[in-house]
């Protein structure tokens, strides 16, 4: 993270919160319809079949056109679940192992009682990649830590902070299964205790994102994590800000026929974040 880059993130938190006053039901509005799209990504990057409208339909309990497992339709309905109850309990709780085990069996009730809510235990062990995660016996102090550095390190920036805890939680993989849905859980729990908004990692950028765990495995840095956290969090702002400014909102193909711009200059710079569009359904927008 770069000064630019900080002193921007700050900008935006400033802007928003100016933004808000009196503006609530706006907020839940956004909050609420953006939660199957987080649900869809944060899924389709474990692996999940189900589409953005077939996880719509299943959280609206509307029948789908086709067979699907019922573990799939478990693991949108249960995320489902732990994100609501974490949009409630951040300005509660501060983060420990108990409300890390308590998501977990919530996300894992019906898919796997036998592991839900429980760090891995002594033969267990798992490899993502190349990577063999720490040994069973060295969960609880490794979990104990990274919360006791995120929490002790509040001079750095929020992108830094979650960055690092979130490698940190994903090279431990406390779990048999769920990790990487319980980490951006987590980074969500985090952003918004500290003030921030929450962030939605794309599958679409699933690639840079495991790039991001190998440069962390292979070097302890996080230079690429903090790349993904800053963009997915300045997207975030930059579409609540649209919203609560009541803005139109229209796609950023018809902004650049609009305004005889270059459409490929202006997706590159939206994928750099440096001009205020946002990524909604795969769709790049920008509020006028």
């Amino acid at each position: 993270m770069n000064k630019s880059q900080q002193a921007k993130i700050e900008s935006l938190k400033k802007r928003y919160y100016q933004a808000i006053e009196g503006k609530n039901s706006v907020l839940e509005l956004i909050d609420s319809a953006e939660i199957s799209e987080n649900i869809y990504n944060s899924n389709a990057i474990e692996n999940s079949t189900l589409s953005l409208e077939e996880t719509e339909k299943i959280l609206l309990e509307i029948d789908l056109d086709r067979y699907v497992s019922a573990r799939e339709i478990f693991e949108a309905k249960n995320l489902e679940r732990v994100m609501r109850y974490v949009n409630k309990k951040t300005e509660k709780s501060q983060l420990d192992t108990s409300i890390i085990l308590l998501l977990h069996k919530m996300l894992m009730s019906n898919i796997d009682d036998t592991i839900a809510g429980r760090f891995r235990e002594n033969g267990e062990l798992v490899r993502v990649g190349s990577h063999i995660a720490p040994m069973p016996s060295e969960l609880n102090r490794l979990m104990k830590n990274l919360l006791f550095e995120y929490y002790t390190s509040d001079t750095q920036n929020i992108v830094t902070r979650i960055s690092a805890l979130h490698l940190a939680f994903e090279h431990a993989h406390p779990f048999i299964d769920g990790n990487g849905r319980i980490g951006r859980v987590i980074n969500n729990y985090l952003l918004m205790q500290a003030g921030h908004v929450p962030i939605n990692i794309k599958f679409i950028n699933r690639a840079q994102y495991y790039d991001a765990f190998s440069e962390y495995d292979l070097t302890g840095k996080v230079q690429k994590m903090e790349e993904i956290v800053y963009l997915a969090l300045s997207n975030s702002f930059h579409k609540r800000l649209a919203y609560l400014s009541c803005r139109k909102i229209i796609k950023l193909a018809d902004y650049a026929k609009m305004e005889k711009i270059s459409y490929s200059n202006l997706l590159n710079k939206a994928n750099r974040q440096t001009i205020e569009a946002f990524l909604e359904k795969n769709v790049w927008k920008i509020g006028i």
